[in-house]
């Protein structure tokens, strides 16, 4: 039985002195293994007992929770001023874009989508000097040419702001048929450069809620049949104009066939799919998300985070009672 009081003095001399575990196996007469087991039973026996306090307007716990709940990688919470799209979206992206300086190292490929929340994370990014990185285009332009929410000029901006290389994608989003999607596939740099994506280390990507006033239908990227179609058969959002359900499972459209870009189990298996999203209308796209993890990492705002945690505290309480 090792005396507590030996215990109490490695304890004191590691977490309060600053000492090394070789210094204090000198001082001790010990092993550096011996204190290092010493200092384990310190912590068993609650000799040391650690308390980590979170900062002050932090979502640690939150975000834990979130993140065991679902099964996510890593939740980052932030505090917004209301729930408009307004109010919402600058603070996202502001909150992507902190992300990102974490975590970006050269020799890394990223894929980017495309959307407002994704704009106003390339608008807050840091420049940095990353040129070996790689930003890469995952689903053809969309829209007008001049668009600052779509694919090639975020990717352009973002790959500018970060000192990186591109890769655009040469073709439209969607086309007329599966013929000409088809064909279009058959171009040597189209089929390199989603080759080139689908072995991507992160994606990062936005979360689309289809309806009458959203991006995709102000720009006619869809029509009204479609939109009708893809809610009659289950659809409440998109990533990359890849529609799911409810639960995240991939909704089986023919705009499937005419589209250019990563599908979404392509999407899955990058290794890091960074899912930037949250205010008013946006909380069933974010739950399907999280559901069939399509995404490991999240960002949202404090009321959606909230609400899915408060979802799925019912379900695991009756596990528990099972």
């Amino acid at each position: 039985m090792t005396d507590t009081a030996l215990l109490y003095k490695i304890a004191k001399a590691y977490y309060e002195d600053g000492l090394t575990q070789d210094q204090i196996g000198k001082r001790f007469g010990l092993s550096r293994i011996k204190v290092s087991r010493l200092l384990q039973q310190a912590r068993q026996s609650r000799v040391v007992q650690i308390t980590i306090t979170p900062p002050p307007d932090s979502f640690g716990d939150l975000e834990r929770e979130l993140e065991a709940a679902y099964g996510l990688d890593e939740v980052i919470v932030v505090s917004t001023p209301g729930y408009a799209q307004s109010e919402v979206v600058p603070r996202l992206g502001m909150a992507g874009a902190a992300y990102l300086a974490r975590i970006l190292g050269d020799q890394q490929v990223l894929d980017l989508s495309w959307g407002t929340t994704l704009l106003a994370l390339v608008d807050a990014l840091a420049p940095q000097n990353l040129p070996d990185l790689r930003v890469v285009q995952m689903l053809g332009g969309l829209g007008r040419l001049e668009s600052e929410t779509y694919g090639a000029d975020l990717t352009i901006r973002m790959a500018q702001t970060l000192g990186a290389r591109m890769r655009l994608l040469p073709a439209p989003g969607i086309v007329s048929s599966k013929i000409v999607r088809d064909a279009l596939l058959e171009d040597a740099n189209i089929a390199e450069t989603l080759a080139l994506a689908a072995r991507a280390d992160l994606a990062v990507v936005g979360i689309g809620a289809p309806a009458p006033g959203s991006v995709v239908m102000q720009a006619g990227i869809l029509s009204e049949q479609e939109l009708a179609e893809l809610k009659a058969m289950g659809a409440v959002g998109d990533i990359a104009l890849r529609f799911f359900d409810e639960n995240g499972q991939p909704v089986d459209h023919p705009i499937n066939d005419r589209i250019i870009g990563l599908d979404l189990e392509q999407i899955k298996r990058i290794p890091r799919v960074v899912g930037v999203a949250g205010g008013e209308g946006k909380y069933d796209v974010i739950r399907g998300a999280v559901r069939g993890h399509l995404v490991n990492v999240l960002i949202t705002d404090e009321i959606t985070a909230a609400r899915l945690l408060e979802e799925k505290e019912p379900a695991r309480a009756l596990q528990l009672q099972a």
